[in-house]
């Protein structure tokens, strides 16, 4: 690859002759592929991929391609992820209950590692500030099932007013330069320069500003960058330890590690080199850089807005409604026969409705002012004039479970369901059923007497 100049420069006086002639060469070489299964779907690793080749730091990580066209991926049941990648979500050792928030969330790759360690409870808040990149993002996590998720499309700032002290695990996968992209991604190089990584750096510590507000003391911030410069990693590190005292916490590095360059700071600091970077020649993936800080627990705590927000609540949720009883018993009669995850046993106490639209919110709509919201929680589907049509998103959450209601599809008339046809089929059910192929759910449709199955894929994800 034709690396420009001053990043050759930069890397020779940062590296020395002999080791930065082994990174430029390993730019060169061939790029590594991964893929998670998702451990909160039924039968998870009944899947058609190798499950010989794991990658060493994640419990349901792997070596390998998959395609976007398999049943695998359609149903929820795999992510593609560079298996560097993988880590920053290992690392923020995220356990069951916690409320964690991914900043900078998509397309959900992290976010669907961290939702997987949550298992459904406590809350997991997915923002992104690029509304085109958030749908991308809703997708991907509907897909996966969780049924505890949030997801946001605002900028850092504008969350902190709705999540000052709150959550006990943020991670910050920032905006950068992507030096650990040219491999991968070679048009990259055409927006590098010095004066980028800069940017890039400023940016960084404004996004980091927002997530340390929102962070409680003692909780944990994972900042994690797809860079190899020390300006947007051990400096950024360095900066968060100068400014708000946090702690750097140790990272167990593993084969496949390097640890941080405490002589890439500029007070030499000693901490960093607790954090980790995976290099090209590292044969693991594609470049990443790995930070855990520990929030000071004594840290001042301003709850001055938590009492605004309380008594701004009913002015904040004006157009969510519950459901009333015709409401709920026409629910019933669409999703009774399906086997419910636990989050959803109690949906009649919780749902509620915003135009037309069912849902079971992960955070109550009455706390949450004036950011924009993508999806809260599970839409259960739609009401239409007496009736209730189930969403696609609850289908992929029932592919938690076993399910007897569902009508199993043959090669053929899985690809025909993918273009959007109604397919004859022999059953004996009735009315919404959850469809699969593999044995893996992917879709509602709906069967009358003549045994014509209704496609109800939708048209957005129809190929």
């Amino acid at each position: 690859m034709q690396l420009p100049d001053e990043f050759k420069q930069k890397y020779e006086k940062l590296l020395g002759q002999n080791d930065s002639q082994k990174f430029f060469a390993a730019i060169d070489g061939k790029k590594v592929s991964g893929f998670r299964l998702n451990p909160l779907k039924d039968n998870y690793q009944d899947v058609s991929y190798d499950l010989n080749k794991k990658v060493p730091f994640t419990e349901n990580g792997y070596y390998g391609k998959i395609s976007g066209s398999d049943i695998e991926w359609l149903s929820g049941y795999v992510y593609s992820q560079d298996p560097s990648a993988m880590f920053p979500a290992e690392a923020s050792q995220v356990t069951r209950g916690q409320k964690v928030l991914d900043l900078c969330a998509a397309p959900g790759g992290k976010s669907t590692a961290l939702a997987a360690k949550l298992d459904n409870q406590g809350v997991l808040v997915a923002n992104e500030i690029s509304t085109s990149r958030a749908k991308k993002l809703r997708e991907n996590l509907e897909k996966w099932g969780a049924s505890n998720v949030l997801i946001t499309n605002e900028s850092p700032d504008k969350l902190v007013a709705n999540f000052k002290n709150y959550f006990d695990v943020i991670l910050v996968d920032a905006p950068c330069s992507g030096e650990g992209m040219f491999r991968k991604d070679p048009d990259a190089m055409k927006y590098w320069s010095q004066d980028y990584v800069l940017t890039c750096q400023n940016r960084q510590k404004e996004i980091l500003q927002s997530a340390y507000q929102m962070l409680v003391p003692g909780g944990k911030l994972v900042y994690s960058t797809c860079t190899y410069s020390p300006e947007e990693d051990e400096q950024i590190v360095e900066w968060l330890v100068n400014r708000y005292q946090m702690q750097v916490l140790p990272i167990n590095a593993q084969s496949g590690m390097s640890q941080g360059r405490p002589e890439w700071t500029k007070s030499n600091l000693n901490a960093v080199k607790d954090t980790v970077r995976f290099w090209f020649q590292n044969g693991v993936g594609e470049g990443q850089y790995v930070a855990v800080l520990l929030k000071n627990e004594l840290a001042k705590v301003d709850d001055n807005k938590c009492k605004k927000k309380r008594k701004n609540k009913k002015k904040n949720a004006s157009n969510i409604v519950r459901l009333n009883k015709e409401e709920k018993d026409l629910i019933d009669q669409q999703i009774d026969d399906f086997n419910l995850p636990t989050s959803l046993k109690d949906w009649p106490k919780k749902a509620l409705i915003r135009n037309e639209h069912v849902f079971v919110s992960a955070i109550d709509p009455e706390d949450l002012e004036n950011i924009h919201i993508v999806s809260n929680g599970v839409e259960l589907g739609i009401m239409k004039k007496k009736r209730f049509e189930p969403g696609q998103q609850l289908a992929q959450v029932l592919g938690q479970l076993p399910q007897e209601k569902k009508v199993e599809l043959g090669q053929e008339e899985f690809q025909k369901y993918l273009h959007g046809e109604a397919i004859k089929v022999e059953s004996t059910l009735k009315g919404f059923v959850l469809v699969s192929y593999k044995n893996k759910v992917f879709s509602f449709g709906k069967l009358g007497g003549d045994k014509i199955l209704k496609n109800y894929y939708p048209k957005g994800l129809r190929k």
